[in-house]
């Protein structure tokens, strides 16, 4: 039977009038476990990660997923099996890498927020680096090792100040981003953290923004790094790793975002002119490895017709998937099974008591009460950041490898919900 792929990921595909993930027919899947529910290829991840591999062949690196993308266990095995590091941004991101396998020297611990007590365990287990965002980060990390009677290992996260063009909310290398030390105040920042008893300077870290679909902001941030590089090594203070962080962006809609081993050719061929390439790198992706691998199942309850709208009405919701509410995100929505007849237009909501609570609008969905729809690209930055709001339990999470099914999160009940709390007497 001829597969008939979707854009973005070629494990996802019709046969005949069904669609499959690998192997699986996903209508089985959402009669067997319920909905919603989140579907994930463990081909497409490690398809995603190849790509990265290839750009990176013969150089020394080493590619660190973003947890905050999908922090979901069975997720960063599947990494942590492929020789990843992590990338993590609290306490509990390091115990989840901890847990699915990862070993302190795998970690760097990025983010502008991190607690003394988040510092301490991340020292305890000897993890590889911080990415320092401020200068009074420096100050307290510096404290907390000298109390350990350890010397930590920092990379200082600089604000290049070069505009991503993505979403004003996922940008986070422009001046007025809360993210980084500020371009001019780098070279001041470095001889500060030379000069601290508890630290130890082993690199310089840069992150864009997220989503970017052109290589010329990379290039531009590649450019501005580098020139701080030569600067601080001037001044005695020697970097051994350049850390690139991630972003890439993946297809939601028609983007044609570089692919990640093209991509790379160019930035080492950058690095290589200005006598860089034989330096340690570091990335960190995340949406780029997960997005495309991801789909979430959810059924139709109704269809309820407007005077200005037709509303498709559907058991997934904003704490499902937040990303429409959160950024006006674009997700392909396609049927399980094909309905015949003509398709109308929806705006496609879930049941949450928001007006914010929508899926997609304006799609011409042929679709009856009791049908399933996947909403694609879900991989990423869905279940990480799903919730509990109006008392809904957060979905369950399926992984699949060619025609094996493994269930890696059970639905959650009212008592999962609630396991926490008190009443009073």
């Amino acid at each position: 039977m001829t597969a008939t792929p979707l854009p973005g990921s070629p494990q996802l595909h019709y046969r005949g009038d069904a669609l499959f993930l690998e192997e699986v027919a996903l209508a089985d899947l959402a009669r067997r476990y319920g909905t919603p529910l989140f579907v994930y290829s463990r081909a497409a991840m490690l398809s995603a990660l190849a790509a990265y591999q290839r750009g990176f062949a013969g150089r020394k690196a080493r590619i660190h997923y973003a947890l905050k993308a999908n922090s979901s266990l069975a997720v960063l095995q599947v990494f942590a099996r492929a020789g990843c590091g992590f990338d993590i941004v609290s306490g509990g991101e390091l115990e989840r890498a901890l847990a699915a396998g990862a070993k302190g020297p795998d970690i760097i611990f990025s983010g502008v927020g991190k607690t003394r007590r988040e510092m301490r365990r991340a020292l305890e287990v000897g993890i590889r680096c911080f990415n320092v965002e401020s200068e009074p980060e420096l100050e307290v990390l510096s404290a907390v090792a000298t109390e350990l009677g350890v010397r930590a290992p920092v990379s200082l996260r600089v604000n290049p100040d070069v505009d991503p063009k993505t979403h004003p909310y996922i940008s986070t290398g422009l001046k007025g981003n809360k993210f980084g030390i500020a371009h001019q105040d780098a070279q001041r920042a470095y001889r500060h953290a030379a000069a601290l008893p508890g630290l130890r300077v082993v690199g310089i870290d840069c992150h864009i923004g997220s989503q970017i679909t052109q290589v010329a902001p990379y290039l531009d941030a590649l450019d501005r790094v580098l020139d701080l590089v030569d600067a601080i090594e001037q001044a005695g203070i020697p970097l051994a790793h350049i850390d690139f962080g991630g972003g890439l962006g993946i297809v939601y809609h028609g983007e044609e975002p570089p692919a990640a081993d093209a991509l790379w050719q160019q930035l080492l061929a950058r690095l290589d002119a200005r006598g860089y390439g034989g330096r340690e790198l570091l990335i960190e992706p995340g949406r780029s490895l997960v997005g495309n691998a991801g789909v979430c199942l959810t059924e139709v309850l109704y269809l309820k017709p407007g005077e200005q709208k037709n509303f498709c009405i559907v058991d997934a919701a904003m704490n499902d998937l937040p990303r429409p509410a959160m950024y006006e995100a674009y997700h392909q929505i396609v049927p399980l099974r094909p309905q015949a007849g003509p398709a109308a237009t929806y705006d496609v909501v879930g049941p949450v008591c928001e007006s914010g609570d929508w899926i997609g609008r304006d799609r011409a969905l042929a679709a009856r009460p009791g049908d399933w729809l996947a909403v694609l690209s879900a991989g990423a930055y869905c279940m990480s950041m799903a919730s509990n709001y109006n008392t809904r339990g957060r979905a369950a999470e399926v992984l699949v490898n060619g025609a094996e099914v493994h269930l890696i999160r059970e639905r959650e009940d009212f008592a999962d919900q609630v396991r926490r709390e008190k009443l009073l007497p």
